[in-house]
């Protein structure tokens, strides 16, 4: 099922904006394939043709306006449309990334319990050695962007061709019954030579980790987005009560605060030389988190079982969000953000 009622772009940015030719472009691409999301290849291959917007702002439209159509397709364009402007972003810096840029791109930075990726140089040469875990569609990508430790404390990152000898994309485990065609299992590697990206150190310390962070909570305020439309189609009927417009209210105020944050951060991203721009970002995706979350909530309590049960698109919508908005990790993240502010990082 194709959603066409967010075809209409912008959601985030107002119609004059700039740099939105690209993100109209791409999305009429995504609605010339069948079932974005479910038919992975198909997905992929709209991906790679997407342009890059040339804007923080219009990227984080594109994804959001991806979103609305199909969580899913989000999911498998954003890492690589983070792939691409970290490259980019290299390239600004004078880092020689000798590896071809074609292809579709992953991202895969995670860490977990008992697994490590370690990197090793001989002669000149770098090669990764061991399991990296949550490497989402390694399976169907082109190549990766990939962190592996270079000595007990630091990390760095690098370009592998996941086509390349030495790798095995496992298929699982993954029971997920939401996001179910993006496989995120680990990779395991044996002597495979990879290509270095900047020093130890660099992927996390450049402006565009912040950037891309955010970038992911574009994704999720986007997909929730025909909740709403949910809410106040069943807040419309004649039969409505007060308590179907309170849970559209409650829903729609905190997507409406959560747009002004997206749309304030990229505005500040963009202008340059923001102080905290980690803070920054991790306030953003708190509150665009705590918005979705609260959609999907009152969305549950407005609508009932019914829409679970008997219309896919929306079940499928809900699983969706609900394992995608777990890369925030909660009140974790929220606790990062409260130790910042008391070492000193107190600037608005």
């Amino acid at each position: 099922m194709k959603y066409r009622d967010h075809s209409a772009s912008p959601l985030l940015l107002s119609d004059d904006a700039p740099d939105l030719d690209d993100v109209r472009d791409a999305l009429a691409g995504m609605d010339a394939v069948d079932v974005p999301g479910r038919d992975i290849a198909a997905t992929l291959a709209w991906a790679t043709t997407v342009t890059p917007p040339r804007s923080l702002g219009a990227t984080w439209e594109l994804l959001a306006s991806v979103s609305a159509r199909d969580v899913a397709a989000a999911r498998v364009l954003e890492p690589h449309l983070d792939a691409l402007a970290i490259l980019d972003e290299a390239a600004r810096e004078g880092i020689d990334v000798d590896l071809e840029p074609g292809g579709s791109w992953g991202v895969f930075a995670a860490e977990g319990p008992g697994t490590r990726l370690e990197a090793r140089r001989s002669a000149g040469t770098w090669t990764l050695h061991g399991t990296k875990p949550w490497c989402s569609l390694a399976a169907h990508l082109d190549r990766a962007l990939v962190t592996a430790w270079v000595d007990d404390e630091r990390r760095q990152l690098f370009a592998l061709d996941l086509r390349a000898p030495g790798v095995t994309a496992r298929t699982g485990p993954w029971h997920a019954r939401g996001l179910d065609r993006v496989v995120s299992a680990p990779i395991d590697l044996d002597e495979t030579v990879a290509v270095p990206v900047g020093e130890p150190g660099w992927y996390l310390r450049r402006p565009g980790f912040a950037h891309g962070g955010v970038g992911v909570a574009a994704c999720w305020w986007g997909g929730a987005l025909p909740l709403r439309d949910a809410l106040r189609a069943a807040a419309a009927v004649d039969r409505a009560d007060q308590l179907s417009r309170l849970h559209l209210g409650r829903a729609d105020t905190a997507l409406w605060a959560a747009r002004t944050v997206l749309r304030e951060t990229a505005a500040v991203f963009e202008a340059g030389g923001a102080a905290s721009a980690g803070l920054r970002a991790a306030r953003a995706r708190t509150v665009v988190a705590d918005a979705v979350e609260t959609t999907l909530v009152q969305a549950a309590h407005a609508l009932g079982p019914l829409p679970l049960v008997a219309d896919e698109a929306h079940a499928r919508r809900v699983a969706d969000l609900q394992v995608y908005l777990r890369q925030h990790h909660g009140e974790r993240d929220v606790a990062r953000i409260g130790a910042e502010v008391t070492t000193g990082a107190v600037a608005w």
